[in-house]
């Protein structure tokens, strides 16, 4: 395995005493505890999650440079107060601006590729959401089958669109070769979706949840997302009052639900990408935006935090085994006695993530769609 120290050629370090307004941090607060990379670069080895600045954003912008989305969040984020002693955090700065936008996706994609060889848990932030392309691409160089899960209020499947974050996710979903097992779509607002756009996903056997569902039910959205790895969100999922640099909608989630869905990523051991992506500074209003999204990385350590203390599958004595059968199919679900999470099992011994719900329909004899999706895709 290559030194990590390889993809310095693609990265900038950061000015830690411009993102404090020159006053430094306090002891209680997270710029003293994450170790970034200001006048040398840091040792990853214990890192828990690793920060990636990326502030391409002319796959939105075509030939414009926003201003350093990245950089406005890292200033509310480092402000924060430390409250997950144990969860490891570093920042090894922003990628370096290429001359052509594929430079900006081939840069990105090495040093993400480079810190999933080191098993680190990354999360980018963007830049403009066809940034997931390279997020991507990491996996796909090698060659590793992923689940992904996307956060946004519309589906980038429009080719009728020279601009590639209004596209980018046709490439992903049907470019060969394909390394996606299974996609996850949480959180689209319909009238931004054309009809028959749903029904091609739905006979590709993805999987695709309208905001106004998951609102309903937001905890059935935890399952979704820990059988995922690569998980992907876009900040027009937001509301307008909660993040005001959207200005695509004024519908979606809260912050508090997009905190909540943070939380679920971190908690995952499966998720090992996490991008946000979408914040223009330039359109923000007293960086209510930059807050929000720093806010959505504190939850994501509180989920690391938490899924630090879940036992592993293999310890029985963790967890609550119920064996039943429904529609004449003998299966076992296990709640764990830590987090209260659930699992259930599919044909062939693997278990998969689902929640109490799925656990109630299968009590009542009736099969919970979650489990028949999974069968399904076999």
């Amino acid at each position: 395995m290559r030194d990590i120290e390889t993809i310095l050629d693609f990265l900038e370090p950061i000015n830690l005493y411009e993102l404090s307004n020159d006053e430094g941090y306090k002891d209680t607060q997270l710029g003293k505890h994450i170790a970034a990379n200001a006048e040398y670069f840091p040792d990853l080895e214990e890192a828990d999650l690793v920060i990636v600045g990326c502030n391409e954003n002319r796959g939105a912008l075509p030939g414009a440079q926003a201003l350093s989305g990245p950089d406005e969040i890292r200033r509310e984020f480092y402000s924060l107060f430390q409250w997950h002693k144990e969860v490891n955090v570093a920042d090894v700065g922003n990628v370096k601006t290429g001359v052509s936008i594929n430079d900006s996706y081939a840069a990105l994609k090495t040093v993400v590729n480079e810190l999933l060889a080191h098993n680190k848990k990354v999360v980018i932030l963007g830049g403009s959401h066809d940034l997931t392309l390279a997020q991507y691409r990491a996996y796909a160089d090698d060659e590793k089958i992923i689940e992904a899960t996307f956060v946004d209020a519309k589906i980038d499947i429009n080719m009728d669109s020279i601009i590639p974050s209004d596209h980018f996710l046709m490439e992903m979903l049907i470019g060969e070769p394909n390394f996606i097992r299974h996609y996850n779509h949480i959180g689209f607002q319909s009238y931004f979706v054309h009809p028959t756009m749903l029904e091609t996903i739905d006979k590709l056997r993805f999987d695709c949840f309208r905001v106004g569902r998951v609102k309903e039910n937001m905890e059935d959205m935890e399952p979704v997302i820990r059988n995922s790895n690569l998980f992907s969100f876009d900040m027009s999922a937001i509301q307008n009052c909660h993040a005001p640099a959207n200005r695509i909608t004024p519908n979606g989630f809260t912050g508090e639900e997009a905190c909540m869905l943070l939380q679920y990523a971190g908690m995952s051991t499966n998720v090992s990408t996490i991008g946000l992506y979408g914040y223009l500074p330039q359109q923000d209003q007293h960086n209510l935006t930059a807050k929000q999204a720093s806010h959505m990385l504190w939850y994501l350590m509180d989920g690391i935090s938490k899924g630090k203390h879940e036992a592993k599958l293999e310890d029985r004595d963790y967890f609550n085994e119920f064996r039943m059968a429904f529609a004449e199919i003998e299966t076992t679900f296990l709640q764990s006695k830590k987090t209260g999470r659930w699992w259930m099992q599919i044909p062939g011994g693997k278990m998969i993530a689902c929640s109490h719900y799925d656990y109630l329909i299968a009590s009542s004899n009736d099969i919970p769609e979650r489990w028949m999706r999974a069968v399904e895709r076999g």
